[in-house]
């Protein structure tokens, strides 16, 4: 489940902080699309106090936005059937990102486009989401490991890779052995 959770972390960490260097002339082949990008309206030191401002909230109402719900599914989680069927991790994880890639390309293209308007402004937002779901996995991982189990969502109950959307009704738990994932959703080493 919590590989579900931290599945769009990642590509909203990686495309927000492009997008918010964009601004100051990109990286990599990035500066080749995106360019030096003129002042802005605001200038860039207004723009980067103002996106590490957005990106400090951000992450922090992403961390805790929904926590309720997760609490509620946890606390009323059983123990997987024999006949639950436990989802590898890189599938979890492709399937999660193809369900939101438009989104994050809308976002990333955002975060660009507001480049000229508040450089860094729009990046540092998205990166702000990234790190708050990123945190928020940390914090299942730390509640996974202190009940010494792995929680679950059933395959046919997660649609567009949602871990609380309305059709899960109850998570399922496993040992911390079972699976390709650690606590938290991290890949097993």
């Amino acid at each position: 489940m919590a590989v579900a959770v931290r599945a769009g972390a990642v590509p909203m960490l990686w495309l927000g902080g492009l997008g918010g260097l964009g601004g100051l002339g990109g990286l990599g082949g990035l500066a080749a699309v995106v360019g030096p990008a003129p002042e802005g309206l605001t200038g860039r030191a207004i723009g980067l106090y103002g996106g590490a401002a957005l990106f400090l909230m951000t992450a922090a109402v992403v961390a805790t936005v929904r926590t309720g719900r997760y609490r509620e599914l946890e606390r009323g989680a059983t123990r997987a059937a024999r006949g639950d069927m436990l989802q590898d991790r890189a599938v979890t994880v492709r399937n999660w990102r193809r369900a939101h890639r438009w989104w994050l390309l809308a976002g990333f293209a955002a975060a660009v486009g507001s480049a000229f308007a508040v450089p860094a402004a729009g990046g540092l937002l998205l990166a702000g989401a990234g790190a708050g779901i990123w945190l928020k996995a940390r914090a299942l991982g730390r509640r996974e490991s202190a009940a010494g189990k792995l929680l679950w969502v059933r395959t046919d109950r997660v649609e567009r890779g949602r871990p609380t959307g309305p059709r899960v009704m109850c998570y399922r738990t496993t040992g911390p052995a079972a699976g390709d994932a650690a606590p938290g959703g991290a890949r097993r080493r």
